[in-house]
């Protein structure tokens, strides 16, 4: 544990000041709990009850707010979290989370230490070699009280995680099946197809050979030919899974040939050193290309700008264009199988397409997971 104790002055003056909002917390939160639950049986009593949960919410940020004082590193956090669905799942959602319960039992425990804390920091005024030895220590201790109870739910964040983590695998799943059945249905419609007419087109030039070798020999054409195309739909197929150019030279040459194909004028900037793994470039080359694909159909698009940037252990893409917007992610549609691509690696893909435009397409990539 880091225990790097503040400044003696800092720590006298959030001890002191500590005091006024730890009384004036308690005294709101406590009655106007216990007025609610008195008063329950009536609609009002709800509403009090309601009133004092949020101000404990409210009042567990003016607390983490104070303890910057002492701890300058500590994040911050929102007060309340945006909740779906009617004012009726927003209030139960209020009242079952760990972080409304772990708010107000950090207003119940921090209140006695705050009057403790006061007395400390009036006597230490006239004691100086007390104010310098344990008025630090005192205010770290209850700033530590604050970081456990307040701060970050290491098991609730751990937990959302897990779920998140399993949400995205049970759409990685879903992507690799759809991916797998799209080749299958390329395999048989187009590459298949072809190889079995050259076979057809070889048994009868075959036939063909001894009595009518001006017939065999158009059939041997027309059997190269068909081998010629069904070669080419191979090569197609096999970039559609993992193009060559981006495994040789990297996401800027990638990017830069995609570019190039596309109707739209497109410029690219690329910065990704070093180089991400393979699945992240193949995500972010997959993610622009159906991205450029869709803003040639749907955009009607002047220009459009890809930018791909390093941001530590992430790798961020974004595709830009000035087109008529309306961009959504429906079930089904090729935006959402953009971001269940992302969701195989922990990716997040993010959509702001308003009507009139312009259209922002982002996705972060983290390098490890």
């Amino acid at each position: 544990m880091n225990r790097q104790y503040p400044h003696p002055a800092k720590a006298i003056a959030y001890l002191l000041g500590g005091f006024p909002l730890a009384l004036f917390t308690f005294v709101v939160v406590v009655v106007g709990t216990a007025v609610g639950i008195g008063t329950v049986v009536v609609w009002v009593g709800v509403l009090v009850l309601v009133g004092a949960i949020v101000a404990a919410r409210a009042f567990g940020n003016a607390h983490l707010w104070w303890t910057r004082l002492v701890s300058p590193d500590l994040p911050m956090r929102p007060v309340l979290e945006a909740g779906d669905g009617t004012a009726l799942r927003q209030w139960r959602a209020l009242f079952t989370a760990r972080q409304t319960w772990r708010d107000l039992a950090f207003i119940v425990l921090n209140f006695p230490l705050s009057v403790l804390g006061f007395a400390l920091g009036v006597v230490s005024v006239p004691l100086v070699p007390l104010a310098l030895w344990v008025a630090p220590r005192y205010a770290w201790l209850q700033a530590q009280l604050a970081v456990a109870m307040l701060g970050q739910d290491r098991t609730a964040e751990l937990t959302e995680r897990a779920q998140r983590l399993q949400a995205s695998r049970a759409r990685g799943v879903d992507a690799a099946e759809a991916e797998r059945r799209r080749i299958e249905r390329d395999l048989h419609d187009g590459a298949q197809q072809r190889l079995v007419a050259v076979a057809m087109g070889l048994g009868r030039a075959k036939t063909k050979l001894d009595a009518d070798p001006v017939a065999a020999r158009a059939l041997l054409d027309e059997a190269h030919a068909d081998a010629k195309l069904a070669v080419a739909e191979l090569r197609d197929l096999a970039r559609g899974i993992y193009p060559a150019v981006l495994a040789d030279r990297g996401l800027d040459a990638a990017l830069s040939s995609l570019a190039a194909k596309c109707p739209v004028p497109v410029e690219v900037h690329v910065d990704v050193e070093p180089r991400p793994p393979a699945a992240v470039e193949s995500t972010a080359y997959f993610i622009v290309s159906e991205s450029l694909t869709n803003l040639a159909k749907h955009a009607q698009a002047d220009n459009a700008l890809v930018r791909v940037w390093r941001d530590e252990d992430r790798v961020v893409v974004e595709v830009t264009d000035d087109g008529v917007g309306g961009a959504q992610v429906r079930a089904g549609g090729g935006l959402s199988g953009l971001a269940d691509r992302a969701a195989t690696i922990d990716g997040v893909m993010t959509v702001v397409s308003p009507l009139g435009g312009p259209t922002v397409i982002r996705a972060d990539l983290p390098c490890e997971w």
